[in-house]
């Protein structure tokens, strides 16, 4: 009887030295699960792209054409960026570089003019501006400092042009319609963007030539600027990304 009993007695605590590694397995595959899980949801969060930047509705958006919309949309336009790009815009206006042109037209000089369309085909001239200090903003829409200053000209028009300063730019590409309304969409632009055509013909893809408008502001980089006075003269000149700070302060001296 002694025998039989330490029999059951070892057979019971082997079951029970069994069911206990048991629980210590699934115990270690329950953790690791949520350890993996866990992993998983953090890469996803660290690799899943931005959502789009909101992007507003402006009138001449609501108002294009269909076959411009799908035309633009077929452009395929995305920002592109370089070393150092996007950075000058913050900073005072003290840190602005002169420009690298020296043709630039000279302060005093009379603005050409001009009349020039919209991509939507809605005409625009600089004398539309008469009686108000203008910024004049020629560009590209490749050009990644074109792109980088385009969300902080969209600010500083949204912030004087209800104190009368006018907000204007010229395609200095001789781009399509379709590349120059991708890129006034994308960044949801609350002033003109108008078409200079010239030969050949340019894109967002494809560099063309300047325009007759552009040639007249004797542009040699993107982006080229210049504030025109009230009464139509030019009072600040220079190319290249500029401050914020800067181009707020020539507007509003441009007013007197």
């Amino acid at each position: 009887m002694g025998t039989a009993r330490r029999q059951r007695e070892a057979a019971e605590a082997a079951r029970r030295h069994r069911t206990q590694r048991l629980v210590w397995a699934a115990t270690a595959c329950v953790a690791l699960i949520v350890v993996a899980a866990t992993a998983a949801i953090v890469a996803r969060s660290q690799t899943a792209p931005a959502p789009p930047p909101a992007r507003t509705t402006s009138a001449a958006d609501r108002n294009a054409p269909a076959a411009l919309k799908r035309a633009a949309a077929a452009i395929g336009f995305h920002t592109t960026t370089e070393p150092g790009v996007g950075v000058l815009e913050n900073e005072p206006a003290s840190a602005a570089r002169p420009p690298t042109n020296p043709d630039l037209l000279k302060p005093g000089t009379l603005a050409p003019g001009f009349t020039l369309k919209t991509p939507q085909g809605q005409t625009v001239s600089l004398s539309d501006f008469r009686g108000k200090p203008v910024l004049l903003e020629l560009f590209a829409t490749w050009c990644p400092h074109c792109q980088a200053e385009a969300p902080h000209l969209s600010r500083l028009a949204k912030e004087l042009q209800p104190k009368g300063v006018a907000f204007v730019s010229i395609n200095a590409d001789s781009e399509n319609a379709a590349s120059v309304y991708a890129f006034h969409r994308y960044f949801g632009l609350p002033y003109p963007a108008l078409l200079d055509q010239g030969t050949p013909t340019g894109s967002f893809t494809q560099p063309g030539a300047s325009g007759p408008v552009t040639s007249e502001y004797h542009l040699q980089s993107y982006p080229t600027f210049y504030v025109i006075s009230p009464t139509g003269r030019i009072t600040f000149a220079s190319d290249g990304e500029q401050p914020d700070a800067l181009l707020r302060q020539q507007l509003l001296q441009a007013r007197t």
